[in-house]
């Protein structure tokens, strides 16, 4: 038998909501001894009365419970799901957050739905609401994404420290379709003090991603940085991210070392350093597979020019024709989005190959140059710049940056 106060530590609730479920009788085996109550061991919270979430403290303060160590071995996120069976907003929250790696949109869209309806704490309304931003994504609908960035606006904040969480949760999501005019002037400079620890590994992900997104304006000339122009900038970006992957794989947070490799290859790639960037891509392969975190591949598909699906094929074909059969769905839903957001067009109906070279060209390549790298012919490089320009409509390949 354990006391109410054992009980309340337990199931991460107050002693006085221990009392009063006892009280009710809905405690199974709770006995009243004296002035106090003694529980069996063995009991569980009672569920939540239907349609109603229970608020209890999250095991991190973080709306990103998939990112913390919570998730710390490859192949046991459903074994960690399990970890919060008493803590009913903790457990649906991550279990969506695990989903939505998976790519299970349908799923993810109603669990969003099911914490934005309901009374939730701060972080599961946060945290609804930045699934109902990914969801609007995948589906490409700009009303949608409107409305998820609403919620998340209206978050019940009681702290400075929570409204700097609400400012890293609109930086995540507008990082996901590369619109980096809204972020913080504290997240851009990677000054995390003012966010709890919890929440720093989410932070340094997408603070990767806005160093990437600095880099490839840089380098397809969409914006002009002092002292620096091509690729020189994108090739200081694996300094940055080699030492978070480390430490991520010292704090054990497997989501984040998967993100963390990624962008790294992402940058290798462009800079012609493909066996770092192999070596990356198959470390991330590796860690994603076993719980069928194909969702996270997904996105960066993209950015590889056939290199991820490349060594899929030679890892897991089954593996890569689910990461192909989800990208056809992202990558509509991506494209349409990012362009509504940003206003412009970008195009979902490029091969690999044409958006390789189309790549090479925003970065100022010429089409010897570009040649030579992809070990094709001048004049195939030239066909394929032709088809770009007349699958999406635009003058010439000075406009490449746009499209991207």
């Amino acid at each position: 038998m354990i006391t109410v106060k054992e009980a309340a530590e337990k199931w991460g609730v107050t002693p006085r909501r221990v009392q009063g479920l006892c009280k009710e009788g809905k405690i199974k085996g709770a006995t009243r001894w004296e002035r106090t109550w003694m529980i069996p061991a063995h009991a569980v919270l009672p569920s939540a009365a239907k349609g109603e979430i229970p608020t209890m403290p999250m095991p991190r303060k973080s709306p990103f419970l998939d990112m913390t160590n919570i998730y710390s071995e490859a192949g046991k996120a459903d074994e960690s799901i399990m970890l919060f069976e008493n803590n009913i907003e903790a457990h649906e929250l991550f279990e969506a957050q695990i989903a939505y790696r998976r790519g299970e949109i349908e799923r993810v869209y109603d669990k969003a739905r099911y914490f934005l309806n309901s009374h939730s704490g701060f972080y599961a309304i946060l945290g609804g609401g930045m699934l109902l931003a990914q969801c609007a994504i995948w589906r490409g609908d700009l009303q949608l994404w409107n409305e998820a960035k609403r919620h998340i606006c209206e978050a019940p904040c009681k702290s400075q420290s929570q409204r700097e969480i609400v400012s890293l949760s609109l930086a995540v999501i507008d990082s996901s379709i590369y619109d980096n005019h809204d972020f913080p002037e504290w997240f851009m400079r990677g000054n995390f003090e003012a966010l709890p620890p919890d929440a720093h590994p989410c932070a340094k992900v997408f603070y990767i991603k806005y160093l990437y997104m600095s880099a490839f304006e840089v380098a397809s000339r969409q914006v002009e940085r002092e002292g620096l122009s091509g690729l020189a900038l994108m090739k200081t970006i694996p300094n940055a991210i080699e030492p978070l992957i480390s430490q991520a794989v010292v704090d054990k947070t497997v989501i984040p070392e998967i993100f963390l490799r990624l962008s790294c290859a992402v940058a290798y790639h462009n800079t012609g350093a493909k066996e770092l960037a192999i070596k990356h891509i198959d470390k991330a392969i590796a860690l994603a597979l076993p719980d069928g975190l194909f969702g996270i591949l997904v996105e960066y598909v993209r950015h590889f020019d056939g290199l991820l699906e490349e060594r899929l094929a030679l890892i897991d074909e089954s593996a890569l024709a689910v990461v192909k059969e989800l990208y056809r769905t992202y990558s509509i839903g991506w494209s349409r989005l990012s362009g509504a957001v940003r206003n412009r067009y970008v195009a979902s109906n490029l091969t690999s190959r044409e958006r390789e070279v189309a790549k090479l060209a925003a970065f100022g390549f010429t089409s010897k140059e570009i040649s030579s790298m992809l070990y094709i012919s001048e004049s195939t490089v030239k066909q394929t710049v032709l088809r770009v320009v007349q699958k999406t409509g635009v003058k010439d390949r000075s406009e490449f940056s746009s499209i991207l």
